[in-house]
């Protein structure tokens, strides 16, 4: 099905039975976004938007993103787009950093997480 890089508990508990998963809660968002640049680089594809939802991402500290379990030819439009997607992700942090949320906040951030990846994941 693919390979899922996350830092979300909630992803992780659900698929890990299923799929492989790179998972650490002590991944930031731009390191996610870094693993998949390079597992894009070793040739795996983009499978899923690295900024899909309509959160920001120095709003929510959690991403999951989806990639090939194959490898393949460099996939370019997957890497343009996760480089955009980095350089995306830095400006809005320099701009202003991730809250340090409470708990229920967090708990409500990585439910939104999981559904947006569950959501492609079931229709795989």
């Amino acid at each position: 099905m693919g390979i899922l890089i996350t830092n979300n508990k909630l992803v992780f508990d659900e698929y890990k039975d299923k799929l492989e998963i790179i998972y650490d809660e002590k991944f930031d968002y731009v390191s996610i976004l870094e693993m998949v640049r390079n597992r894009i680089h070793e040739g795996y594809q983009l499978l899923t938007h690295p900024l899909s939802g309509s959160i920001k991402p120095n709003e929510t500290p959690y991403k999951s993103i989806l990639l090939s379990s194959n490898k393949s030819s460099l996939d370019t439009t997957g890497l343009m787009i996760v480089e955009e997607s980095i350089l995306t992700t830095r400006k809005f942090l320099n701009d202003k950093k991730t809250p340090n949320w409470t708990e229920t906040i967090l708990d409500d951030f990585r439910v939104i997480d999981y559904s947006l990846i569950s959501n492609v994941l079931n229709k795989i």
